[in-house]
């Protein structure tokens, strides 16, 4: 090839390259400003809704924890899908046939979504617990077999730590039916037995008194929210009367209050002479003469 030739050449890839750069080249930087500022504008929108329900307190409401954790998902959403139609579109600038890469991106989402359907339910039942806002991290939740305090929880995962301190994972997809005992206010319930042969109306009124004195400790008033209330006789068994007391307290502090409720009414019974029963077996031995 002489000089000639070659310089021949290269002014016309030259040209080429220059007109592919004012043509193409100029698109794709149109392409990737208009990205930019569709995905400041995704996150504007975002944070304009978050911020309709944030307030002046420093402390983080239930409300305000979950609208952050919902931007930080859309904020990850807007993202990988402004990068897919940039990729789509560049690779078209630059001349390829995107169409067979749509094809095969068919093909291995579907692939995926057959291998992964679990993965897919319990994300899906994790973004419907979060946006109804059926627990939070922190609440006291039974699932199935399973109970504990909520430690951490994400879209696929819940994590719970039971009272043996045992931590289980659980995965939203298995979530059917949900206890939540944290939520709003709760309800301590003591059963006490007491003889047949005592006087029910005064164990109503050592009860109620034992009530009123929980309300009234300081230790304890916070927690309360409404008086003692005595249900009356909850079951006849085969050596006492059981009788039924609730107290309405805030949500998470029954289980303390109904132990310090069965701790004062074992004290108090036992000065006011009311018989506790309980289960007693006699073993009759026979002498062989």
């Amino acid at each position: 090839m002489t000089g000639e030739a070659s310089g021949n050449l290269l002014i016309t890839w030259a040209g080429e390259a220059w007109f592919w750069l004012t043509n193409n080249g100029l698109r794709i930087v149109i392409i990737l400003v208009l990205a930019v500022l569709a995905y400041r504008l995704w996150i504007l929108v975002v944070r304009r809704l978050e911020l309709l329900v944030y307030d002046e307190d420093p402390d983080l409401s239930a409300l305000e924890k979950r609208a952050s954790a919902v931007s930080s998902m859309a904020r990850n959403v807007g993202l990988v899908v402004v990068f897919a139609v940039v990729a789509m579109m560049i690779l078209e600038q630059m001349g390829l046939d995107v169409t067979p890469i749509l094809a095969g991106a068919g093909v291995v989402s579907l692939a995926i979504a057959l291998g992964a359907q679990s993965l897919v339910g319990d994300t899906l039942a994790g973004f419907l617990i979060l946006m109804e806002d059926q627990f939070r991290v922190g609440d006291a939740i039974q699932v199935g077999d399973i109970s504990g305090m909520v430690e951490r929880m994400n879209l696929r995962t819940t994590v719970l730590r039971d009272v043996e301190g045992t931590v289980h994972v659980v995965p939203n997809g298995e979530i059917r039916i949900v206890s939540n005992m944290t939520r709003k206010w709760a309800r301590a319930v003591v059963d006490v037995g007491v003889a047949y042969e005592s006087d029910l109306d005064h164990v109503t009124a050592v009860l109620e008194e034992i009530g009123r004195e929980l309300a009234a400790d300081p230790a304890w008033a916070s927690s309360v929210m409404e008086p003692l209330e005595v249900w009356g006789v909850q079951s006849l068994d085969a050596s006492w009367v059981t009788m039924r007391a609730v107290v309405k307290c805030d949500p998470g502090d029954q289980w303390a209050i109904g132990r310090e409720l069965r701790r004062r009414i074992k004290d108090r019974f036992e000065r006011e002479g009311i018989d506790m029963p309980y289960p007693q077996q006699v073993v009759h031995v026979q002498r062989q003469g």
